[in-house]
């Protein structure tokens, strides 16, 4: 390590709730006993990411708070007691504290970059050495930084928590995604990689096009088609996994379009809408509604494996320097934007 000092961003208390981002000069921090210093290379935008800064997620309670919960690095130093990582080991953060395996308890926290959790948009990020895995070994580190989040919910939509359910995804099977947000484009890449035939919803015939591209059977415009879940009902037979991360307004479609016996995904941020779904259809077709919230280590190490093995690589909308880091919210809260705005801290890493 050469300077003594490096630079981050933070999130400080701003007009109306929300937060505003400010570049900081800070001492480079040591790691304590357990913990382990990465040298971050990238850090990836989520739609959390936005909530966050405008006072939406979490209670920001730090004065000074180091946003992003999705990045990849280089170890740096590694604190006492720490036998896992060594320094120059390639890490992704892992998003959640204290959920190492199986279901989620009352501990997990928010998720790194929110409450009182530094995150990953800094030059230097302090981490348990349990809160890392290792960065897929196809990647690039500016790939891998956009797994943590959109990448493993994705992949716990599709499969649940660990223990994993026996029966996996296959070439019978139908998954129907809502959107083109970042955890659906993985959840199409996976399911493909899966071998199950993919659906999607969009009303941008740009995007159409570059869904079909990612090997989408058929992709459904849902202001032409307003009874998209139907639409689909009727092509497949039924999704036997519905992504839904569009939000309560659409439950009703997506229970149209999963399938008897399947299940329908849930992660919507996007839409707070209190609306009472079709429960009747619901049980009439032995269907669940399933939460996901990201997930544990031991899955995220499951996706690195499966990534590596399959050869999946993120859709990356834009890189953005890191001086430039503002202006990566804006590009992802874009209607126009396709994939993952990843914030390049260190060039030379990349």
């Amino acid at each position: 390590m050469g300077s003594s000092t490096m630079n981050r961003w933070t999130l400080t208390p701003g007009a109306g709730g929300g937060h505003e981002l400010t570049l900081q000069t800070a001492p480079v921090p040591e790691p304590g006993p357990g913990q382990i210093r990465v040298k971050v290379h990238a850090a990836a935008m989520n739609y959390r990411d936005a909530l966050v800064r405008d006072g939406h997620y979490g209670s920001t309670a730090a004065s000074e708070l180091v946003p992003l919960s999705d990045g990849a690095g280089v170890v740096d130093a590694v604190g006492a007691g720490v036998e896992t990582w060594t320094a120059g080991d390639r890490v992704i953060s892992v998003y959640f504290q204290g959920w190492a395996d199986g279901a989620p308890g009352p501990g997990k926290g928010l998720g790194l970059g929110s409450g009182t959790e530094n995150g990953m948009l800094a030059e230097y990020a302090i981490l348990s050495a349990d809160r890392v895995t290792a960065a897929p070994a196809t990647l690039s580190l500016t790939e891998a930084a956009t797994l943590p989040c959109a990448g493993l919910t994705a992949w716990t939509a599709l499969l649940g928590n660990r223990p994993y359910n026996a029966r996996q995804l296959d070439a019978d099977d139908t998954v129907l995604v809502l959107g083109t947000g970042g955890v659906s484009l993985f959840a199409v890449q996976l399911a493909r990689a899966f071998g199950a035939q993919v659906w999607a919803t969009t009303s941008d015939a740009g995007k159409r096009e570059r869904l079909s591209g990612l090997g989408v059977a058929g992709v459904v415009d849902y202001t032409d088609v307003p009874s998209w879940g139907e639409h689909v009902f009727a092509a497949t037979g039924g999704a036997q996994i519905v992504v839904n991360s569009a939000g309560g307004r659409s439950m009703d479609q997506s229970i149209a379009a999963v399938a008897f016996g399947g299940e329908i995904a849930y992660m919507g941020l996007f839409d707070f809408a209190d609306v009472s779904p079709d429960l009747l259809t619901l049980m009439s077709k032995t269907a669940s509604i399933r939460g996901v919230a990201v997930g544990s280590v031991a899955a995220q190490n499951d996706l690195v494996a499966a990534v590596d093995q399959w050869g999946v690589r993120p859709v990356i909308d834009e890189v953005v320097p890191f001086v430039d880091a503002p202006s990566a919210y804006e590009r992802h809260l874009s209607k126009d934007s396709f994939g993952k705005v990843v914030i390049q801290v260190d060039a030379a890493g990349s």
